[in-house]
């Protein structure tokens, strides 16, 4: 049987289908990448404008304590220092995150730690009986009182699931982490910063070499694309490739509105959360902050909460009960595909970090190439 055209089609240009690609073609393994959108990077695309590097897809902050990941990634472009620092504004009033000695000060005025435990030991004790939460409402009551729960996480939490606190199971949160420290640094991670000069400059590096053609939607040439390569690594949604023989899987989605502003500066940071239900938007972007831009305009996004439907691009996975039984049904199917290989969050059904995903990526390259 003649050797067919190319070892590998990866179907989706995004971080996962890009690592895989520079490694299987530095194993001498010679690739196809394609995407359905007319550009590389998936969700980390970022658009020029006016010398703004714009998160076309939403905020994207590398950050990582694999140090074997966050030097991997270094080898193909230069990080700045920026640090995830967002601000949340409830009924025209500013708070620092993640919860801290900024926040518990702009909330109670307290200003030790020790005064900051005792006013959440204060707002805890009152939902003492609550044994079993029933619901994520009483879980956060029980984890951090009602003035973090309300001003912060209630109205945040219900946008972005599109139902009430009180519908929301309670594991979604486990926990409440506060830091009694002055610290703004969102994450723990050892290594956090922005690509100098944006995610395209990664994603393009790691594809060089590698043949890449875009507005090529495999369902639509899947028999074609399937002749070209002896394996297939497959970055979109599993439940899909299936032709949902098992049903389809929920997700959350996202709008985003983009706005160019002939004004320097609209909110001094990348990142601003809008915590009140009655906002509709669940955060305001503003692309230049992300590389300390001097530029004399600048560029927002309101970031909308969406429900999920044929047509609109699937963000979030649902990872309840249904779903996740569901998801293990796609996972029995995929094992029986000897020559297709699945990866990335929709081809795993999870929510993943960009670290997360060039980790899964290089650990499957250690494994078939």
């Amino acid at each position: 049987m003649s050797k067919k055209q190319y070892d590998y089609l990866i179907v989706g240009a995004g971080l996962f289908g890009a690592v895989f690609a520079h490694e299987a073609k530095r194993a001498g393994k010679h690739c196809l990448v394609i995407d359905k959108r007319n550009h590389r990077g998936g969700n980390i695309y970022c658009e020029d404008v006016d010398g703004i590097h714009v998160h076309k897809y939403g905020a994207h902050i590398f950050h990582t304590d694999n140090k074997e990941v966050w030097d991997y990634v270094n080898r193909f472009v230069e990080f700045n220092r920026y640090t995830n620092s967002p601000l949340a504004c409830f009924e025209g009033k500013l708070y620092n995150l993640p919860f801290n000695m900024n926040t518990f000060y702009q909330l109670w005025g307290v200003k030790t730690p020790a005064e900051a435990k005792a006013k959440i030991a204060e707002q805890r004790r009152k939902y003492d009986a609550i044994s079993e939460p029933a619901n994520l409402e009483e879980q956060a009551l029980k984890l951090c009182g009602e003035d973090i729960y309300h001003t912060l996480i209630k109205g945040y939490t219900e946008k972005q699931w599109g139902r009430s606190a009180t519908e929301l199971p309670a594991f979604i949160i486990k926990r409440v982490p506060f830091r009694f420290i002055f610290d703004n640094n969102y994450f723990n991670d050892g290594y956090q910063g922005i690509p100098k000069g944006g995610y395209n400059v990664l994603i393009d590096r790691l594809l060089e070499g590698t043949e890449v053609r875009l507005d090529t939607n495999y369902f639509e040439h899947r028999d074609e694309l399937d002749a070209l390569a002896d394996k297939i690594l497959f970055t979109g949604c599993i439940d899909e490739f299936f032709d949902y023989q098992c049903g389809r899987l929920e997700y959350r989605s996202l709008r985003f509105d983009h706005k160019r502003l002939e004004i320097e500066d609209f909110q001094g940071n990348a990142v601003v959360n809008y915590t009140e239900g009655s906002v509709p938007y669940t955060r305001i972007i503003e692309h230049k902050h992300f590389e300390y831009g001097t530029q004399p305009t600048t560029v927002i996004t309101y970031e909308y909460p969406d429900s999920f439907e044929a047509g609109k691009e699937p963000y979030y996975p649902v990872n309840d009960e249904r779903n996740s039984a569901m998801f293990a049904e796609y996972q029995r199917l995929a094992a029986k595909k000897e020559n297709v290989l699945f990866g990335g969050r929709l081809g795993q059904y999870t929510y993943a970090d960009m670290d997360d995903t060039v980790a899964a990526a290089l650990q499957l390259c250690a494994q078939v190439l």
